[in-house]
């Protein structure tokens, strides 16, 4: 994907914070340079954040002493030559480095060994980094880039390129693949495609923790996720995701699904894509920027059809994928489990898998108040027209493109109105009845008041009362 733009000046900003540290360094006898990402974004023209420093020709203990004197120090990894250092209290510390050089010795991402020397060169150092365009440094002092590996010609071209051979020291590095070429749209080349490949059998020992981080930076900070989930199948990191794989080469209608009729990874799997891709627009739209929010939204997106594989079958002349919403329940719950995505996030994403479909069948029906209460008893609608919404826009339908750039989609926004009246639009209904009202209509306390509380939570979902004198007068009437 040529033609990134890249900076043509080499300066990066740097802060008053960070000079104090890089004057801390310099007084401890140490060559400081920035490395990582904040460079290659720099050069990107993005504000670097996160700024990690390697520092050359001074030991440990020295290096640590100087900073001590001014600022606070948590030696995190001493042992791998690092410590964290905060300049000023609230703001986020800054990663400080001896160079290192790292020796496979087994299998998994704890398979190496650390050989810490503060009198590598940047290049022998540079060398154990993942990709050439993260492999890139900042000399501050001469305010240039140090570039022994080609990555800001890779970040001209869009390519995703790892280093060496090191590359193979950490199989997670494969979906790290995968969460870049999202996050900057970048073609992974052939020879790292292979690379990958030959870390297959690695893969299954990962830590679920390690690949909940991809999986958060892949759908968090990208604008079309969809090139990362398309990295999982050509770097074969799929293969220890059962439940996204089964979604390859499977069919849909072309009436409803005309995406993907003739992709080689068919239909379904383009859609699914497509929808996580309109979910990142409707967060936009709606402007959602809590974390977690966003993520349950585009897991939502991303798991919504995982239960079309297993019902999908071909009869009457199309394709049918009956009862799918409710048979992709189990898979998200073990897609979900596999990635080490929190329960605080699953018990909120299962709910709209099993219910997505809900605006499109209620608005076809045109439900009464009663389904709509209940439907809102069992998943948050904002959320699940959010989802919904995705999903409608993920095609290529003549109808969804029409509105590509439309925030009502009219079967969401009639729901969304029905339930504005209903008072049920932002949350879940909650009972009128209450034990107290029980109580003071002669309920002796205990399980009977829960029962009868049960009771009435249905007549007010069915609508036979609306508020809590209706409450009460149906409790005279129901003891």
């Amino acid at each position: 994907m040529p033609g990134h733009q890249v900076r043509k000046d080499n300066n990066m900003k740097i802060s008053d914070d960070l000079q104090a540290v890089l004057d801390a360094i310099k007084s401890a006898g140490g060559t400081a340079t920035i490395v990582g990402g904040a460079v290659r974004d720099n050069i990107l023209g993005y504000d670097p954040k996160d700024i990690d420093i390697e520092v050359s020709g001074t030991p440990m203990p020295a290096l640590e002493n100087a900073l001590r004197a001014s600022f606070k120090v948590d030696a995190v990894g001493r042992s791998f030559g690092v410590l964290k250092v905060t300049a000023t209290e609230g703001e986020e510390p800054f990663d400080i480095s001896l160079p290192r050089t790292e020796s496979k010795t087994g299998q998994g991402h704890r398979g190496f060994t650390a050989d810490v020397d503060p009198n590598l060169s940047f290049y022998e150092a540079s060398a154990r980094r993942d990709f050439t365009i993260n492999a890139i440094g900042y000399d501050p002092q001469r305010e240039w880039n140090l570039d022994p590996h080609g990555g800001i010609e890779d970040l001209e071209e869009g390519l995703l390129r790892h280093v060496g051979p090191a590359f193979a020291e950490d199989p997670l590095r494969v979906f790290r693949a995968c969460q870049f070429a999202a996050r900057f749209e970048f073609e992974i080349c052939t020879e790292t495609l292979e690379m990958c490949h030959s870390l297959q059998d690695e893969l299954h020992e990962l830590p679920k923790e390690r690949l909940w981080e991809e999986f958060k930076k892949l759908l968090l900070k990208s604008k079309r996720p969809s090139v990362g989930l398309d990295a999982l199948v050509s770097t074969g990191a799929i293969s220890i995701l059962p439940e996204l794989k089964a979604m390859l080469h499977v069919d849909q209608d072309p009436e409803w699904h005309p995406e993907g009729q003739d992709h080689p990874l068919k239909s379904l799997w383009v859609h699914m894509g497509m929808v996580v891709d309109q979910a990142v627009r409707v967060l936009a739209d709606d402007g959602i920027e809590d974390e977690e929010h966003r993520l349950v939204i585009l897991l939502g997106a991303l798991c919504h059809d995982l239960g079309k594989p297993a019902t999908t079958e071909f009869g009457d002349g199309r394709w049918h994928a009956y009862n799918h919403e409710a048979e992709g329940v189990e898979p998200t719950l073990s897609f979900l489990a596999r990635i080490g995505c929190p329960p605080s996030i699953v018990e909120r994403v299962v709910p709209l898998v099993a219910q997505h479909l809900k605006p499109f069948q209620l608005f076809g029906s045109k439900a009464g108040n009663s389904a709509i209460r209940r439907l809102a008893v069992k998943v948050p609608l904002l959320d699940l027209c959010r989802v919904a919404r995705a999903d409608f826009l993920g095609r290529t339908t003549a109808d969804a493109l029409a509105m590509e750039d439309s925030r009502d989609v009219i079967e969401t926004k009639w729901l969304l109105d029905k339930a504005e009246v209903l008072h049920v639009r932002d949350a879940a209904p909650e009972s009128l009845l209450m034990g107290r009202h029980l109580i003071a209509l002669g309920v002796a306390p205990g399980k009977r008041i829960g029962e009868i509380i049960a009771y009435s939570f249905q007549a007010q979902l069915d609508g036979i009362f609306e508020d809590e004198d209706g409450a009460i007068a149906w409790a005279k009437e129901f003891l």
